[in-house]
């Protein structure tokens, strides 16, 4: 990433290693300002931490068995793609 303001498309690409805390301060300094300024990536990464706070509540046996299939299906998916 250059020097630039981050376009919503790089948020969405690199918000799982801002979640993470993984960007330089550089870049997690352009993903905060983007943020201040876009209504839509500020809800997305606030969906994603959510998200990331309820799943991590479950456990396996939670999930029905049709749906860990379904995306351990998913996950076979991307690895071929």
């Amino acid at each position: 990433m250059s020097g630039e303001d981050l376009t919503c498309k790089e948020v969405v690409e690199i918000v799982s290693d801002y979640l993470e805390g993984a960007l330089s301060p550089e870049e997690r300094e352009r993903f905060d300002a983007h943020l201040t300024v876009c209504d839509g990536c500020h809800t997305y990464v606030e969906q994603m931490r959510e998200t990331i706070r309820l799943t991590g509540m479950l456990t396996e046996e939670q999930v029905p068995v049709e749906q860990r299939e379904r995306l351990r299906q998913a996950f076979r998916d991307w690895k071929a793609g």
